[in-house]
């Protein structure tokens, strides 16, 4: 208790609270190391312990320190990083002083941040430090979180590389000594914050690190800070040791622990922080990651998240001469295996589950290089270099569940992306049975995306997000599909897939709907003929009566219209048409950004990024148990005639038959049997 302490100690402790305080203030004038020394004393202790003095190079340090001289024994310390030879492939050649300026950079300069597709300005506080809690204009705690990654500063150190010009590298300076002094103390504690989270944590350790050598040689770059920085990053260090979480997180988090370890072997805990990194990491990919090489969230954006710092990891292993697992470099190459083969023929990933609708070309061919794989790069850049792949164009994945079908690599491919697998261990939507399709540079239909996690977006879009609603399924009732398992403990058997030269079928079932009264059950089944069309087959079984609506989400690109029964677009090049087979014509409706009743017609293909987007909804009575089936048929330019019947149907399979062109197509569908499937040209 407070009573209990003596005048003395009161006198000590207000005096150094004092002192802490005005420091706190006058923050900007801290540039040396005695300047840091005076207004942090037990900082500088505390940073001079967590080295290892007995570290071949650091003698001078030792001897300096031992001496009870901490000034010497400072500058001792960051003369050693900057004559030393080590963190050769972070050193940077300082550039030559330049006025020139990059605009995005400068807009950095004002404090303005751009997080997520939203920009916010940082204010300042009275004590003149920035407000590292502030959540942006829409009052979003993920703004928070990812702006302490500072990204924002490896974007203006790149600039000060490429121009030369010291107001970016000033700000740099000022930057990290506001940062890491208003971040004081350390909690040393699991935490949500804005500031001490394990994700920002382990993405400033990396970017710190970085800078750290690359300016290590910069007259613009404050002994102050440098030192600060060689305080806090053994702070981030053991907050990704203690307090790392799994999943991607994990491989983000220990990555950052490697990171310091490797790059700082001078720390006295560096060996084992490396030590316990190769461990945890090793264990985490067998966790994470399933034998065909798909991260276990089953989003690809999260796999990539994963595979990148994998490999962040290991390339941090190769240089520190730390030898792992053999499965570890395999398993890199089968997470490169899977978005090469899964890559539309654009070069845009999947849009599934949480993610975005971004790129993964550039992507592919660095792994294509590094790991030598010219099949992937085939497949990368639509045949035009590389070397063709010997399997394919179509490929299953049967832990993930995740089937691509192809007409071939080129650039104007057919492809679609059929998801019949687990829930998924992260990042979940309710979207099994889900179908995307592509053809001839255009996205037809499409996963609606991820909208936002957090905020104003999060509120209202979230539940349509991660909903059946927002994906290519039926809701029964009106209700969509509720959670399903997070793994699976075996791959899917080859009854629910084929592959032949020229046709691919793919099946599965799911059974688990939001408070549906009764049992009911939905199969789906696909077969597409290669470079043709697809056909659809949904078999709904059912204990009563039922209302069924089949939802069909249009990229917004497309210009759709309705002919009768039949949803097509009319764009001048790349089209599908959505067209009902059998007795039962079902008249649709397009719903196009509605908010009420229920949300529904939006798209989002990045965080933060969204818009109305038509979905052509079809709703039927059933009585019993019941088949619908649609024939999804692309075409490069105006829809050509086409003829599809249902030739006949019992409670195995369907044989549909199908006419275009003088062509002729009869396709044995069966519901959940893939060696029943069957094409042939009557």
């Amino acid at each position: 208790m407070l009573k209990s302490i003596k005048p003395l100690s009161l006198i000590i402790l207000f005096f150094c609270f004092t002192m802490q305080l005005t420091a706190q203030q006058n923050w900007k004038s801290i540039t040396t190391v005695e300047d840091l020394i005076t207004s942090y004393p037990e900082t500088i202790e505390n940073m001079l312990n967590q080295f290892n003095l007995d570290y071949t190079g650091m003698e001078r340090v030792k001897l300096a320190y031992s001496n009870g001289n901490v000034v010497e024994a400072c500058n001792e310390l960051l003369a050693y990083y900057k004559n030393g030879t080590m963190a050769s492939d972070l050193r940077k050649e300082i550039p030559t002083k330049t006025m020139r300026e990059v605009a995005a950079a400068d807009t950095i300069l004002t404090n303005v941040f751009e997080v997520q597709n939203v920009r916010g300005k940082v204010p300042y506080l009275s004590d003149g430090h920035r407000d590292w809690y502030y959540k942006g204009p829409n009052n979003d705690k993920e703004w928070a979180w990812l702006s302490n990654r500072h990204s924002q500063l490896r974007q203006i150190f790149n600039t000060y590389l490429e121009t030369g010009n010291p107001k970016y590298a000033q700000y740099i300076d000022l930057f990290l000594r506001d940062f890491i002094i208003k971040s004081m103390p350390y909690p040393a504690v699991k935490s949500g914050t804005s500031v001490w989270r394990g994700l920002e944590v382990a993405a400033r350790a990396k970017v710190w690190t970085k800078i750290f050598y690359g300016l290590i040689n910069s007259d613009y770059i404050s002994p102050a800070t440098q030192l600060l920085l060689l305080s806090s990053l053994p702070d981030h260090a053991h907050y990704n040791r203690n307090f790392h979480a799994g999943n991607n997180w994990l491989t983000m988090e220990i990555s950052a622990l490697a990171t310091v370890a490797a790059y700082f072997p001078e720390y006295e805990t560096s060996g084992k922080w490396l030590d316990y990194a190769i461990k945890t990491m090793s264990d985490s990919m067998r966790d994470q990651v399933y034998p065909d090489g798909v991260q276990t969230e089953l989003s690809s954006h999260y796999h990539n998240v994963s595979l990148i710092n994998f490999e962040l990891f290991k390339d941090i292993c190769d240089k520190a001469n730390k030898t792992l697992p053999d499965f570890y470099n395999s398993t890199i190459e089968n997470m490169y295996g899977y978005i090469s083969h899964m890559v539309r023929p654009s070069g845009f990933r999947l849009l599934n589950n949480d993610g975005d609708r971004g790129s993964d070309r550039d992507f592919i061919l660095k792994g294509a290089k590094k790991y030598n794989y010219p099949d992937w790069e085939y497949i990368a850049t639509n045949g035009q270099s590389g070397r063709k792949p010997a399997d394919g164009p179509s490929y299953f994945y049967p832990w993930a569940g995740h089937f691509v079908s192809r007409s071939g690599f080129d650039g104007s491919a057919q492809w679609s992306f059929f998801d019949m697998g687990p829930w998924g261990s992260g990042h979940q939507h309710n979207d099994k049975l889900h179908l995307s399709v592509s053809a001839y540079g255009k996205d037809f239909l499409v996963d609606s995306g991820r909208f936002a996690y957090t905020g104003e977006v999060a509120e209202k879009f979230r539940p349509y997000a991660k909903g059946s609603a927002g994906h290519n399924l039926i809701l029964i009732d009106g209700k969509g599909q509720t959670n399903g398992p997070t793994h699976t403990q075996e791959p899917l058997a080859d009854s629910h897939f084929k592959i032949t030269e020229g046709f691919d079928y793919a099946s599965n079932s799911y059974d688990q709907f939001i408070d549906i009264t009764g049992k009911a059950k939905h199969t789906r089944a696909m077969f597409y003929v290669r470079n043709e069309f697809w056909v659809v087959v949904d078999r709904v079984e059912t204990d009563r009566p039922r209302t069924i609506e089949a939802l069909w989400h249009w990229h917004p690109d497309n210009k759709v219209e309705k002919e009768r029964w039949i949803v097509k677009t009319t764009n001048e090049k790349g089209n599908l048409a959505i067209i009902p087979v059998g007795r039962q014509k079902i008249n649709p409706k397009f719903i196009k950004g509605q908010e009420n009743p229920d949300i529904q017609g939006w798209y989002s293909p990045e965080y933060n990024i969204y818009g109305p987007n038509i979905t052509s909804s079809y709703t039927t009575e059933i009585g019993t148990d019941a088949t619908l089936v649609w024939l999804l048929f692309p075409s490069e330019k105006k829809m050509p005639k086409v003829k599809a019947k249902i030739k006949s149907e019992n409670e195995h399979e369907i044989t549909v038959d199908v006419s275009s062109k003088g062509k002729k197509w009869q396709l044995v569908i069966p519901f959940n049997n893939s060696s029943k499937a069957k094409l042939t040209k009557p």
